[in-house]
């Protein structure tokens, strides 16, 4: 799957040949900049960006809180207020329209990276979390895990391990065989069957039936080496029935 395409609404170039130089540095790609209200409803519509950059001034009678207000009604996506403006009359207004983070000029790498990811996890769980959310897990013995445009089943016991990176969750099979998700790993461990899938590391979860031998630091299955997380530890031995003494 592609990187997270982030969408640029930026009227001033400097600044916006700034962001997407960031964004070619943190790894995500890019769309943009479109510099007022009728080129970022354009790009929204053509390029179809997973989370926009908004600055709150823009050319134009219509600035981005305008831009806002049209992305709530009629293009779900989390957007990040990026701008120099932090008077109260502008973040009152800012509210009204609920950005999932607002950054104030000038900003750093890590500040841009740490609002992105946040952003687009937190609006992703949010989705997720509704019955209606295409992304969803149902089913006891078997999840369906949307891969682009097909609906994938997948029967619980053929799983070996859940991976993390970044945006996306590796759901890895016994058949050696892969499937992508774009989701994080804490909502997809959260709709299987805790009984039989328990996390052992920040970016793992593993099918417990599959575990072969434990190590000090890892564990194997099918002679697959996963990590142990200090703080994860106990509650692995704990639901493996194991008395570390």
């Amino acid at each position: 799957m592609s990187a997270l395409k982030i969408g640029v609404v930026e009227d001033e170039l400097v600044i916006a040949r700034l962001i997407l130089g960031t964004l070619d540095e943190l790894g995500y790609s890019h769309c943009g900049p479109a510099i007022n209200y009728t080129e970022t409803i354009e790009m929204l519509e053509h390029n179809k960006p997973d989370l926009l950059l908004l600055d709150i001034q823009l050319s134009g009678k219509k600035d981005g809180i305008d831009v806002a207000q049209k992305v709530n009604e009629q293009y779900p996506m989390p957007f990040i207020f990026l701008t120099a403006n932090s008077d109260a009359e502008t973040i009152d207004r800012a509210k009204k329209v609920k950005p999932h983070a607002y950054i104030v000029k000038p900003f750093s790498k890590e500040d841009l990276f740490v609002a992105i990811e946040i952003a687009f996890n937190n609006f992703s769980g949010k989705q997720t979390s509704q019955p209606e959310a295409t992304n969803s897990w149902q089913g006891k013995d078997h999840i369906f895990l949307k891969d682009g445009h097909i609906f994938r089943k997948i029967f619980l016991h053929e799983i070996l391990y859940l991976e993390s990176s970044a945006n996306y969750v590796t759901v890895h099979l016994q058949s050696q065989k892969k499937v992508m998700a774009r989701s994080t790993i804490n909502d997809l461990v959260e709709q299987l069957d805790q009984k039989n899938f328990i996390r052992v590391h920040r970016s793992y979860s593993v099918n417990i039936n599959k575990i072969e031998n434990i190590l000090p630091t890892e564990i194997l299955l099918q002679g697959i080496s996963i990590p142990i997380g200090k703080s994860y530890k106990d509650d692995l031995f704990k639901a493996l029935g194991i008395k570390d003494n």
